[in-house]
């Protein structure tokens, strides 16, 4: 299930029949370990406090492999405990490896702890309980569907409710380390996919910045909305048949040693680096900002547990320069509003977002497309990722999570080069209203001026620049500039787009479905 559904089933008829879900009572409840300073990965930190580094360290992941190997390395070393938060949590090749990877540190002792959304977790029960049978693993779901109900009918039944999802992501080993950002659990996130060309950031963290982390993955656990999966799945498989999926896994564990895909991730940049003992980290500060852990289960004016009313005043405190990277970006008459407020007082706004063709979201670009030429007007700079997708590439993206499969997914905001936010937020309704999020706000002149070089020098080559021209007879139009086989072009439509798609997009950005994109 996936966003270009929820969107589309928002659209139809009420349908009868409701889901009712068992009461979310008897729960076991456990906290973050506080004492883990004396394991490997406390020990490291340590070592760093020793050389006189203060403060937060941050490593920035943008390649998928590192991604990976990251958190595998994680999982690897961690004594005490890995407490594992995903919005998607595939069941394909990566899902798989991240999933054996758990389940050998659960062997060692190690607690696990996830708290998976029910979104991508339809027809896998036998899977949840299977790996939620070990003694050291706990998996908690969260806004689960009702098991005795179809899934399509409770999408209609329940607008408002199951349409609301814990988008999140993070990874956090021993209390000392965490990975967020914008990955989830999947091939297309981590480079295991070769045919799908894919844009993602996450940042891996140590210092007082991980405590505040690990509280909020506490406070989602604990949250009402966060289910055992042995109180909602009650077809339980036999201890044979457990056994069975416990061997299954292992086995593949053991068969992909020699994969090409492992093979790679040893031979990743970030492994070379862990394996000479080269990793470096930028030192610096960061606030965690997230969305309350209620908020799924309250009004949605209820700002004050939003992650955007954390993030206010520090673009209310812009004066320079504002960089945007939003795959999903439908701003509103409010967002326009505002970015014109910044570029009238002198401040530079740059976005970048997906185009037409690297979106096979078709409606949430419709939402977008119907701001561009007033972005434009307030002297908004906006780019559009320039990607060529082929046939083949867009029927197999054709049914599959979109959010997930669009070429740009990293969400990225860097402030007067002083400031980043690295996270899950797309600057659009669902993430802030619908949907929960959370991010890292990095105070590190260092990397907010690196990412801002590293925009400039990039987004010409990778991305369509627009501008809005006028005609003598005064009519406004979009060109798109951008470069194919390394020479300049223009185009007057959506680049690398059919007329019926355009006509499709053009139609959906007629209807009165804002807030649900």
């Amino acid at each position: 299930m996936h966003r270009d559904l929820i969107i589309s089933l928002i659209l139809l008829s009420v349908l009868s029949g409701c889901a009712s879900l068992p009461k979310n009572i008897g729960r076991t409840e456990s906290r973050t370990f506080t004492d883990t300073q004396e394991t490997l990965l406390g020990k490291e930190v340590q070592a760093y406090r020793a050389q006189g580094k203060t403060g937060d360290g941050f490593v920035l992941l943008s390649s998928g492999l590192d991604a990976f190997v990251a958190r595998a390395v994680l999982a690897e070393v961690a004594q005490r405990s890995l407490d594992v938060q995903y919005y998607l949590y595939h069941n394909d090749l990566v899902g798989k490896l991240f999933t054996g990877f758990l389940w050998q540190a659960a062997e060692r002792g190690v607690r696990v702890r996830l708290l998976i959304d029910d979104m991508g977790m339809g027809g896998r029960d036998a899977g949840i309980i299977a790996l939620d049978s070990h003694p050291n693993i706990e998996l908690r779901i969260f806004n689960p569907f009702d098991r005795d109900i179809g899934r399509s009918t409770q999408f209609v039944t329940g607008l408002g409710s199951v349409t609301r999802r814990m988008h999140n992501k993070s990874f956090t080993a021993d209390n000392i380390v965490t990975i967020v950002g914008g990955r989830n659990i999947g091939n297309e996130y981590y480079d295991a996919d070769p045919t799908l060309e894919f844009a993602d950031l996450d940042v891996m963290a140590i210092g007082d910045v991980v405590n505040e982390v690990s509280k909020s993955f506490d406070a989602y656990r604990s949250s009402s909305l966060a289910y055992p999966a042995t109180t909602i799945i009650k077809q339980r498989p036999s201890p044979e048949e457990l056994q069975k999926l416990e061997e299954g896994l292992m086995a593949f564990m053991q068969e992909q040693q020699t994969s090409n895909y492992m093979t790679a991730l040893l031979n990743s940049e970030l492994s070379q680096k862990i394996r000479d003992h080269e990793l470096t980290y930028f030192w610096g500060d960061a606030t965690v900002v997230v969305d309350h852990a209620e908020k799924l289960s309250t009004s949605r004016d209820a700002n004050e547990l939003h992650l955007v009313t954390q993030l206010a005043p520090y673009f209310e405190n812009i004066e320079k320069e504002l960089m945007i990277i939003s795959p999903y970006f439908v701003p509103g008459d409010e967002g326009v509003a505002f970015f014109k407020s910044l570029t009238d007082k002198g401040v530079r706004v740059k976005i970048l977002t997906n185009s037409l063709s690297s979106n096979d979201v078709g409606v949430v670009h419709a939402g977008y497309s119907n701001y561009r030429k007033a972005l434009l007007r307030n002297g908004v700079e906006l780019y559009e990722m320039n990607k060529r997708l082929t046939r083949a590439q867009r029927k197999q993206k054709k049914g599959v999570d979109s959010s997930s499969k669009a070429s740009l997914h990293a969400k990225v905001f860097v402030l007067d080069r002083k400031q980043v936010f690295i996270g899950s937020l797309n600057l659009d309704p669902r993430s802030f209203y619908e949907n929960s999020e959370i991010g890292l706000v990095i105070d590190s002149t260092e990397i907010a001026q690196d990412m801002a070089k590293e925009f400039d020098a990039d987004i010409d080559r990778h991305s369509f620049t627009l501008e809005l021209r006028q005609d003598e007879d005064g009519h406004e139009e979009l060109l798109w500039h951008g470069y194919e086989d390394d020479r300049p072009v223009t185009f007057d439509v959506d680049p690398y787009t059919g007329f019926w798609r355009r006509f499709g997009v053009g139609l959906m950005s007629l209807l009165p479905i804002e807030s649900q994109l």
